[in-house]
């Protein structure tokens, strides 16, 4: 007995042992134990998708072709339809001051309609975009379908390009680059839901003061060559337009059709 007594009372101090995530706490006294047990609570980071660098290129590489069709359809617009630009709605802006000091009644209906449209566009994208989220994939789904409602527009874009073609008219004209004002503004909005700070396809003057920027302060080349490369796009593209423009007007809206056909069929098919 005497053994027994010091046996129990050796073992009525508190023990304390960790079971992977609970914490159990067993007081013995006396014959009869008694338990008590807390789950301790439990911060489970959120879960960050994972960015994979194969599709961020990808998705570099796309805003780039659509960077292409910017600048082709500022090209058509200021040298066939009128004298403003689809997607820069800062020279319209100019434009149109131009315009009311110079007394340019037609310049000044052009430039201010076309930044109409670009509005009403991009109030569209947004609508079909949403808002940037943080756990949105890398391209998300949204995207796509802004830009096939941009597709839409460029398509009846294109009908009636081809159709009055042979028939210029300033009233068509105006129409023609309403129209692709308003795609473009859609596409700014689509671009935007990526969330990414400078990240754009249509006005470009932001991207081209950070590239100086990071030159001025030797910023590594991998951060400064998705500036350059929209850049560059954005000056073919208006090269280009303009020389189809001038010389072969007639497939001038596949410069429009075609890219956005392969950003929309290549950005279904991405996965992240």
């Amino acid at each position: 007995m005497p053994s027994l007594s010091r046996r129990s009372s050796a073992t009525c101090l508190p023990l304390r042992e960790r079971v992977r995530t609970k914490c159990i706490r067993r007081t013995i006294t006396g014959r009869w134990p008694t338990v008590s047990s807390t789950a301790p609570r439990v911060i489970r980071p959120r879960v960050v998708p994972h960015r994979d660098e194969r599709l961020l290129r990808r998705r570099q590489a796309l805003v780039v072709v659509l960077t292409f069709l910017t600048g082709s359809a500022d090209a058509l617009g200021f040298l066939a339809l009128g004298g403003a630009f689809a997607s820069v709605m800062t020279g319209n802006m100019v434009l149109l001051g131009l315009s009311a000091g110079r007394g340019e009644a037609d310049l000044a209906l052009t430039s201010g309609c076309a930044i109409v449209s670009f509005i009403v566009g991009v109030l569209a994208g947004a609508r079909v975009v949403g808002s940037a989220q943080p756990d949105d994939p890398v391209w998300p789904r949204r995207v796509t379908w802004a830009l096939v409602l941009e597709l839409s527009v460029f398509v009846v874009f294109a009908v009636v390009w081809e159709v009055t073609l042979h028939t210029p008219d300033a009233r068509v004209h105006l129409a023609l680059l309403m129209l692709s004002a308003v795609a473009l503004g859609v596409q700014s909005s689509a671009i935007q839901r990526f969330g990414v700070s400078g990240l754009s396809s249509t006005y470009l003057t932001g991207t081209l003061t950070s590239l100086i920027a990071g030159v001025a302060a030797r910023s590594p080349w991998a951060s400064l060559r998705p500036k350059v490369q929209v850049l560059l796009a954005l000056m073919v593209g208006a090269a280009v337009g303009a020389l189809v423009a001038l010389h072969l007007p007639v497939v001038a809206p596949a410069l429009l059709l075609v890219p956005l056909l392969l950003v929309i069929v290549v950005s279904a098919r991405m996965r992240a």
